[in-house]
């Protein structure tokens, strides 16, 4: 497989997000899904609409979210949608929270190292494109979170989310803490989730990480840590696991003594293991030609 090419843009900047989706050369069609995360109720720390709403009226978009599975303001429809609007996420564009009503949409992952199905909103079927713009941070589960965590848990029902957690032992959210796998299973079954939304697309996609705001915890927790590093950029490619590995090696590279923190988040749950088994399926490639633009 050839080199990705992800874009770099140090300047966080809501024109630069447009930039960003527009150097790719990739222009999402139809009905576009904008997956990003809603923010649970107290954290600081998530992309905030006003932000993002230039980029997402640039590409018409609605943006997509699911329920949690587990306790806080969003495992419920009806508390995570009071939520959304307390966070103004419909004030600036249209929200589609995709597992409001049943039944979920079933995936097949016929190739899956340990998922061969998963179970995602069913209101995805109505988009024919998607944009994944993603927070790239820390993640307590994960280790980080970014492109691949937005694909697999974060377009995943609340049964596809304990599927997942749980590597396919079971979707009933309310045994999902009794039934926790080792770290390796997990990791490698959100690649599982994450390669059958990249399928379901069939190349209509487009990925963007924006590292600010970066935490060691994720922006499902309520009382996230602070910001441990300085914001570092916006990343943009084709490829969900070439954009990942890009963040994770400019964590590395940087000369920010908070890293420290983060890089041993990651490390302490084998955090690059999913951008591992996510290569092997083929979802993407962790060879990238990282380009720099103003």
């Amino acid at each position: 497989m050839e080199k990705a090419k992800v874009y770099f843009i140090k300047d966080i900047t809501p024109e630069n997000l447009i930039k960003a989706y527009e150097v790719l050369g990739k222009k999402l069609e139809g009905k576009v899904a904008v997956k990003m995360h809603s923010g649970e109720k107290g954290n600081q720390n998530y992309l905030r609409p006003e932000f993002v709403q230039d980029v997402i009226k640039h590409v018409n978009g609605t943006v997509v979210e699911c329920n949690t599975a587990y306790a806080g303001a969003r495992n419920t429809t009806e508390k995570h949608k009071k939520l959304i609007e307390e966070h103004e996420w419909t004030k600036y564009f249209p929200f589609d929270l995709l597992d409001e009503t049943g039944p979920d949409m079933e995936l097949d992952i016929p190739n899956g190292k340990i998922l061969k199905k998963n179970y995602v909103g069913k209101d995805l079927a109505k988009y024919d494109s998607l944009m994944v713009l993603s927070h790239f941070k820390g993640h307590a589960m994960g280790g980080y979170g970014g492109a691949l965590k937005q694909l697999s848990i974060g377009c995943a029902s609340s049964a596809g989310k304990t599927l997942i957690h749980t590597a396919g032992v079971t979707d009933d959210q309310y045994v999902l803490f009794d039934n926790l796998p080792e770290q390796d299973r997990f990791l490698e079954a959100m690649a599982d989730a994450a390669s059958s939304v990249v399928d379901y697309f069939k190349g209509n996609a487009v990925y963007l990480n924006v590292m600010k705001n970066i935490s060691v915890d994720c922006d499902c927790d309520g009382h996230a840590a602070p910001p441990c590093m300085k914001d570092i950029g916006i990343l943009a490619s084709l490829d969900p696991v070439a954009v990942d590995q890009a963040c994770l090696d400019l964590v590395y590279q940087s000369d920010d003594q908070g890293k420290e923190a983060l890089i041993q988040r990651i490390e302490s749950l084998h955090g690059v293991h999913t951008i591992e088994a996510a290569a092997d399926l083929g979802v993407g490639t962790r060879e990238y030609e990282l380009i720099e633009i103003e």
